[in-house]
């Protein structure tokens, strides 16, 4: 990588350089597992120190206008779009996917940026009569405060730009944790936000292996008022734990275990497509992707030819190649597990249709893959797989799928493939999840509520209600006396 592509906190190791000091850890590019970059490893004394300077900051950025903080994310957009290929570049290296998704990427953390901009100019509050009489009651919005941010390595930029970007336009500053698999993206995007007009102690980053101590002791601090993770949902209830001392404001985006749905009257070829798109999106590697895919019995066989051949075509390699469509996974324990699930659906009938095992490396790859007659007790329909495999198992009726699709202690998305416009909604009311993808296997936006139900999370991001997440509802009672 060269040098003008990294953050100004990492430091290059791309050309054989040392390996990092003691402080320090090292990134490492999936598709070569060679190092990239050193990174400083700091600890909770260092996020106190952090949370010291980005309150005092925080103070000054709430008196600013709305427009005056509108203006400045305007420039951050632009400056993130003039920055696309760098940034993607960035993405590619240490998380691997495709640069043509990297880009896309930007773009879709670019646009959280802009919907920000655009809805804080627009402050909620009402001004009503007391129903009693006497007085009129008046609501306001405020900034929550300050705001520790956790985003995970599969989406390195959208992840915590979107927390970011609702955290700011509030008026909150921000402590932003990334993982340390893919910190560079996070150091990257927080610079060029500085650069753009955002106060450089407003949103301060911290980079650690030590995720437990800096969560413990961050959380522990009063003067933390919000908190917004993306993660496993084990860690999300660990960290509600936590939260729960101070009664910090609390927003979780948790695990998935989303169903793939194709009725008989769907249209073949945009349900195959669909399914790719739902299954590979970031190699897999989603919280909204498809993980559980279930069949119509009269279409089952056309669909599993179809989607088996568009899935065993899927060539594999580095994400900067531009002949790659699947790039690789972002650790070997990724690979491990992945091979785990495979074999243990095997072993319970399951028939390999595509794909199904790991190629010879260097780099952390697997087969795109399709498994046909899996049973429900397997872990391919029992875990959040988090890799490009699809499991695929028939039904007959639409009471049937229902029950295995809600069958499941998540519920962050589904998906619902039917050219039946009434059996589609029908079927996505009946679902249990925060979103569903209705004929699409994309269903994200930065202009729509993204969460979930039941142990996949609370709270939203994106749309109005992403921005309330960061602020507090207080209200006014004006009295008023009868001047006649």
């Amino acid at each position: 990588m060269r040098e003008s592509l990294l953050p100004a906190a990492a430091a290059d190791l791309s050309e054989g350089q040392a390996p990092p000091s003691e402080g320090h850890f090292t990134v490492l590019d999936p598709a070569t597992e060679q190092p990239i970059a050193s990174v400083a490893d700091h600890d909770a004394h260092y996020a106190l120190e952090q949370i010291s300077r980005a309150t005092s900051a925080g103070a000054t950025w709430a008196a600013t206008t709305p427009r005056h903080r509108a203006d400045i994310m305007h420039n951050v957009y632009d400056l993130l779009l003039e920055n696309r290929d760098r940034l993607a570049s960035v993405i590619t290296r240490e998380m691997g996917k495709t640069l043509k998704e990297a880009a896309g990427e930007v773009q879709y953390s670019a646009d959280y940026v802009r919907w920000y901009a655009e809805e804080l100019v627009r402050p909620g509050g009402t001004y009503r009569d007391n129903p009693h009489g006497g007085s009129t009651i008046l609501t306001k919005r405020s900034p929550v405060g300050l705001a520790v941010l956790i985003s995970p390595w599969n989406f390195p930029m959208a992840m915590i730009t979107r927390k970011i970007a609702p955290a700011i336009a509030s008026g909150s500053p921000a402590i932003a944790k990334p993982a340390g698999l893919t910190p560079l993206t996070t150091l990257l995007t927080v610079e060029l936000m500085v650069q753009a007009g955002v106060p450089e102690e407003l949103v301060r980053v911290v980079t650690t292996t030590q995720a437990s101590e800096f969560s413990a002791t961050v959380l522990n601090d009063s003067r933390v008022r919000k908190l917004s993770f993306t993660g496993s949902t084990q860690v999300g209830s660990t960290l509600l734990g936590l939260a729960s001392k101070n009664i910090i404001k609390s927003s979780m985006e948790l695990g998935g275990n989303a169903p793939f749905i194709v009725f008989d009257d769907a249209d073949l070829d945009r349900a195959i497509a669909g399914a790719v798109a739902a299954k590979l999106r970031n190699g897999g590697q989603s919280c909204i992707a498809a993980n559980r895919f279930y069949v119509q019995e009269g279409i089952a066989d056309d669909f599993l030819q179809g989607f088996s051949e568009q899935m065993g075509g899927i060539s594999l390699g580095p994400g900067e190649e531009e002949s790659t469509q699947l790039g690789p996974m972002i650790d070997r324990r990724a690979v491990q597990r992945l091979q785990g699930v495979v074999d243990d659906a095997v072993a319970k009938g399951a028939i390999i249709r595509a794909g199904g095992k790991a190629p010879e490396g260097p780099g952390y790859f697997f087969e795109a893959t399709v498994l046909e007659n899996v049973v429900p007790d397997s872990q391919a329909f029992q875990n959040e797989i988090f890799g490009p495999i699809a499991p695929v198992r028939r039904f007959s009726t639409q009471a049937e799928v229902l029950e295995a699709a809600n069958d499941t202690p998540f519920g962050l998305a589904g998906y619902v493939f039917s050219e039946n416009l009434d059996r589609a909604l029908n079927v996505a009311d009946a679902l249990e999840t925060g979103l569903v993808g209705i004929n699409q296997g994309v269903p994200s936006n930065a202009a729509a509520p993204f969460g979930g139900l039941k142990q996949s999370g609370m709270g939203r991001e994106g749309s109005a209600e992403g921005l309330e997440e960061y602020q507090e509802v207080r209200f006014y009672n004006i009295a008023r006396r009868d001047t006649h």
